[in-house]
């Protein structure tokens, strides 16, 4: 259930098509965007309530809440409540092992038979390895819903008893495979490197220091939270969502906060104010496979580039739950979306549709290149081209032939019902553009370079992907 690793969700459609910084928008702007955003999406969904918080300049810009928290009674959403926000979790369970790493308590390449005796292959296994997803240990909570004896207590020892003593699913280091399993027994390798409970060092020595109120209060329910979670079967009404039972989410998931506060999580990662630099390092960096392969992931977080920024980011979801933080550390930027219901899009959606308009803002010249490039394509439909527009390099490459080949493809397409930008990057000292060019039946990519006097190097068209 919990889910890590699973954001090509929205950001797979995120733009991040401008070179410019969240800066250009202004706080009043940036509200107003929010604002129609989440209560647009939570109209397409029907996801009870969303609260979000964004960060720009390395400080809370805006958080807000809409819809509602709870259904019977109503009680609308306020950014005051907390949320579950499920394996977002993680991250925190990983700052706390490197946080005993600094100590000299453990170190990352310490197999687990160290503090957690009989699991299978625990002297092969290492704590990176757990924390990265490259163990090999089942996942025992793989499911997008509760099941019976998960409505019972368990604990950390069951857990690992049941699912860390089995053969491993692949040797430790050769896979990447996410596994709910891998954090409870980190959870069980903190309380024996630190010697107090796990929750209790998450208090004091991430909750506490980063002032995350909050976060500081832990109870036997895995949703501590001030909102009600939800779940549809099928496209039928909301339901109360069930607990799963004391023990179960722990040190992988049990978490809850608001969105002020995990926006005040992300600003410390901006910051590094918690960890030493080698410890972020660590946190951030892709952990490779021994064939030397990247997985993308780091210890408890995604690690990607999109477009030309650096992004951390995890998604969460518990039941009646489900939530996104992304972080974009070199822009000082942060966005938080917390939801509550289990197996819905809005989360990302909304985070996606907040990224493109925090890094969409300032690049003046958009619309009339999209025009340019709009009118370029027309011409291609018959066959011809303004060559003024081009260098001689991009004239060579427009032949008889070649136009006669766009002509014969293209034209019988009709006009596009849609031409839009969808990224902006540099190349070589150009400028790079693409767009999506949309018909009824199916969807095109054109995508240009553009040299600094503004000619175009380049212009092709080939199926979206």
């Amino acid at each position: 259930m919990l889910k890590g690793k699973s954001v090509p969700f929205a950001l797979s459609l995120l733009v991040l098509s401008v070179s410019a910084s969240a800066q250009g928008t202004s706080d009043a702007a940036l509200r107003t965007k929010v604002d129609s955003i989440a209560m647009q999406m939570l109209q397409t969904t029907g996801v009870p309530s969303a609260s979000v918080a964004v960060v720009t300049h390395g400080r809370v810009a805006y958080a807000n809440a809409y819809g509602a928290a709870k259904l019977d009674p109503r009680a609308l959403a306020t950014p005051e409540m907390r949320y579950a926000i499920g394996s977002i979790s993680k991250q925190f369970t990983a700052t706390a092992i490197l946080l005993l790493q600094q100590e000299g308590k453990l170190s990352l390449d310490d197999p687990v038979s160290k503090f957690v005796p009989g699991l299978t292959r625990g002297n092969e296994v290492t704590i990176r390895q757990l924390l990265s997803h490259t163990s090999g240990y089942q996942d025992f909570w793989p499911q997008d819903y509760v099941m019976p004896m998960m409505l019972l207590p368990t604990t950390p020892q069951a857990i690992v008893d049941r699912w860390a003593k089995q053969p491993l699913d692949f040797a430790p280091g050769s896979r990447w495979q996410y596994s709910n399993t891998n954090y409870t027994i980190a959870g069980m390798v903190i309380e024996k490197a630190s010697g107090m409970p796990f929750f209790q060092f998450i208090r004091r020595r991430i909750s506490q220091p980063l002032g995350l109120a909050s976060a500081s209060d832990f109870d036997a329910n895995p949703r501590n939270g001030d909102a009600t979670g939800y779940l549809r079967y099928g496209l039928g009404p909301l339901r109360i969502a069930p607990d799963a039972g004391p023990g179960w989410t722990y040190a992988m998931g049990e978490l809850s906060m608001t969105p002020r506060d995990l926006a005040k999580w992300d600003i410390s990662l901006i910051n590094h104010s918690l960890l030493k630099p080698e410890s972020y390092r660590a946190l951030t960096s892709a952990v490779a496979l021994n064939n030397g392969a990247s997985t993308g992931y780091g210890l408890g977080v995604d690690v990607s580039m999109q477009g030309d920024r650096f992004m951390v980011e995890h998604s969460g979801e518990v039941s009646g739950f489900t939530a996104e933080n992304i972080v974009f550390p070199d822009d000082s930027v942060a966005i938080v979306v917390l939801t509550n219901q289990d197996a819905a899009p809005a989360a990302g959606a909304i985070a996606g549709q907040i990224s493109q308009i925090l890094f969409a803002t300032e690049d003046a010249q958009a619309d009339s290149r999209t025009a340019q490039a709009r009118a370029i394509f027309d011409g291609l439909q018959r066959g011809t081209v303004d060559r003024s527009l081009f260098t001689s390099n991009a004239n060579a490459y427009f032949s008889q032939q070649a136009l006669a080949d766009f002509a014969s493809t293209l034209g019988p397409l009709g006009a596009p019902t849609g031409f839009v930008q969808t990224r902006k990057s540099e190349r070589g000292g150009m400028v790079y553009r693409s767009y999506k060019v949309s018909f009824p039946n199916r969807t095109l990519r054109a995508w240009t370079y553009e040299m600094p006097d503004g000619k175009l190097e380049q212009y092709q068209i080939a199926p979206a992907g």
